[in-house]
């Protein structure tokens, strides 16, 4: 006992009263963590309680559109839940229907879809007129940042078609309708 005075400067009760409280405050403290024998068992989860843990209905497999116009694009805003949300970057369209929590209606990046957003994504830009095709004053800086964008959905969105003008896609149609005609006029000789 004198010992535990000398090295201690306390009286023997006192030095067993807080050495009585320093064991409880460090049980109870630790109770409060993971034991060591239960720090590698996964967590134990009950799919009734956590509804985020349901099975997703599975994703579609992308719908293969070809070459578009822009106003052909706007419907895929992903207003109907039937169509898939889509959006282009310098031309080629996206499909981006799995991350509907990004992408869907509400979301922070709605407003991109069913559009051209190949300016506003190279500025940073939420504003409603950079939300467009418009590539021509853009620095250097701003277009790597876009072509950062465009590997980002390359890898991992599938490519869905191609935006085209609405003037090409008049001109092959009327081109395609002069070739009906003339294999029909050939067809009759």
């Amino acid at each position: 006992m004198d010992q535990i005075t000398f090295y201690t400067g306390l009286s023997p009760t006192e030095f067993f009263t807080i050495l009585t409280i320093m064991v409880f405050v460090y049980r109870t403290v630790s109770a409060m963590f993971v034991s060591p024998e239960d720090y590698n068992k996964p967590p134990v989860v009950s799919l009734k309680t956590n509804i985020r843990f349901d099975d997703p209905k599975p994703t579609p497999e992308p719908v293969q559109l070809g070459q578009i116009t822009e106003p052909e694009l706007r419907p895929y805003n992903g207003s109907d839940p039937s169509k898939p949300i889509l959006m282009a970057i310098k031309g080629q369209i996206y499909d981006v229907s799995t991350a509907r929590n990004f992408y869907g209606p509400g979301s922070p990046y709605a407003m991109f879809t069913g559009k051209e957003c190949s300016r506003a994504l190279a500025l940073l830009s939420f504003k409603p007129e950079d939300i467009n095709g418009n590539l021509e004053d853009l620095d250097e800086p701003e277009l790597a940042v876009l072509e950062d964008w465009e590997y980002k959905f390359m890898e991992k969105y599938p490519k869905v078609g191609q935006l085209v003008p609405e003037k090409r896609i008049q001109q092959n149609e009327h081109k395609e309708e002069i070739e009906d005609n003339l294999n029909l006029d050939e067809g009759k000789d």
